[in-house]
């Protein structure tokens, strides 16, 4: 009885460990999110950000047209 009960709880613990690990490297891979933007909202997001100004905005805007 006291057997079963140690292999009971030293699967439980290798599980959670697996599960750990998967949940941990499923996070640092990119979102579906982020791959599904248009060439639009990513310039609207960069506007935003301030990573280029009005003027670079604009010149790209008329580009993607």
């Amino acid at each position: 009885m006291m057997f079963g009960g140690m292999m009971f709880f030293s699967v439980l613990i290798i599980v959670l460990a697996v599960l750990l690990v998967k949940n941990l490297f499923q996070s640092k891979q990119p979102t579906q999110k982020n791959t599904d933007l248009t060439s639009r909202q990513i310039l609207d997001q960069r506007y935003a950000r301030g990573e280029i100004d009005q003027e670079q905005y604009l010149l790209m805007v008329s580009d993607l047209k």
